[in-house]
């Protein structure tokens, strides 16, 4: 059976591959696009930079910065509405996963018209419409090279799960020298995200062997750099390996697919605004645990590429070595449980048969090497909850 992969028509990435962006713009037929950003980026200087870089190559510059850590459809909509004002043909995206993934959104409502919920799955978007370059400022989400988007429906909090090559960025600009001004909370939950991306891409039911590639070299990226680049927020060659890890695991999972961790993660953050990459990190160790019954060899050659197994260790030590480093893991970089975090216990044993139901409805937990029932489900956020 063939597999079919999709990634940007172009990659830039590099130290100082920002300063590509006018000469991608032109050869994507772009003269006026829109920046779409947070308002992390502008008082950084971020947006600024890429702003003078546009400016200094004669192409008119306008930005929407209001977009939302966890973005929702409301935020969407006033991205569109500031997209109408002015002749764009184009967008360019800077900031992690949510200003990445907002700019996909506005992209395609502002092209096709409608409402969020109109593209959520099932359904697939695949005619394309204005083109995006994305450049990430955070070593995690890979969404620069996916063709997925996750929006909150503002009505319902929902997290809507859209997907199709619609959403997936025409280029990319990979540039490590962003990530040196992010801090340890963020380097760590971003991180923890890709390396979700890596094991679930590389264990999905959908993995075939461009994606097993990238998955396994991605793994041993972050793993092997994620506490430097925490500790250490300018070590340039650890926060290079991570951008490079993350944007490995990113193609990787868009053309395998996520899995159980995903699906239930995104119920979590949209009921109770954990951060994504959080929110993944509270459930992996406990959701390996469940999983690897069902592709032991799988979860075995995880562990050794993270380098915390040798490859004659016997797959069931492997697996053990895994859940116990993923464990410890959190532990180190001081990842707590729902509980830890703040969250009500009433509240969350009130909302675990919803939060099941809509990982379901998802698709995600479908490629799961073991794919759970909602009462497996409930289960395990029963066992997550108290966890530190």
């Amino acid at each position: 059976m063939s597999a079919q992969i999709q990634l940007p028509a172009q990659i830039r990435i590099g130290g100082g591959a920002v300063h590509e962006l006018p000469a991608l713009l032109r050869q994507l037929g772009s003269a006026r696009p829109l920046l779409v950003t947070d308002p992390g980026m502008v008082e950084l200087g971020h947006a600024r930079l890429v702003e003078s870089i546009l400016a200094d190559a004669g192409l008119p510059v306008s930005s929407f910065a209001d977009t939302e850590q966890e973005p929702g459809s409301a935020s969407i909509e006033r991205g569109v509405d500031a997209f109408a004002r002015e002749p764009f043909d184009g967008l360019v995206a800077l900031g992690g996963g949510s200003a990445i993934d907002s700019a996909k959104a506005i992209g395609v409502l502002a092209y096709h018209g409608g409402r969020m919920r109109d593209y959520a799955v099932p359904n697939d978007v695949e005619s394309s419409g204005f083109p995006l370059i994305a450049i990430p400022t955070t070593a995690g989400t890979g969404s620069e090279a996916t063709r997925f988007t996750v929006i909150t429906d503002s009505d319902t909090q929902e997290k809507m799960l859209c997907r199709g090559s619609a959403f997936l960025p025409a280029a990319a600009i990979i540039d490590y020298e962003f990530t040196l001004t992010a801090p340890a909370r963020l380097t760590a939950d971003t991180g923890i995200d890709a390396l979700t991306h890596a094991i679930e891409a590389y264990v999905s039911r959908r993995a075939n062997p461009f994606t097993d590639d990238l998955a396994l070299a991605a793994m041993s990226h972050l793993a092997g750099n994620l506490e430097r680049a925490c500790s250490t927020p300018n070590d340039r060659a650890a926060r290079e390996a991570m951008m490079l890890g993350a944007s490995q695991a990113g193609i990787a999972f868009s053309n395998a697919s996520v899995c159980l961790v995903h699906g239930m993660s995104r119920p979590v953050g949209a009921l109770f605004h954990v951060p994504h990459g959080l929110s993944n990190a509270m459930l992996l160790p406990a959701i390996t645990r469940f999983s690897a019954i069902a592709a032991p060899e799988r979860y075995a050659r995880c562990c050794q590429a993270m380098g915390w197994s040798a490859p004659d260790t016997p797959v069931t030590e492997a697996i053990a070595a895994m859940v116990s480093g993923l464990e410890a893991l959190n532990r180190r970089l001081e990842v707590p449980g729902p509980r830890a975090f703040g969250i009500a216990r009433e509240e969350w044993f009130a909302h675990m048969e919803k939060m099941a139901a809509q990982a379901e409805a998802s698709g995600s937990p479908a490629n799961n090497p073991r794919i759970p029932s909602r009462a497996e489900m409930v289960a395990l956020y029963t066992e997550v909850w108290g966890n530190a």
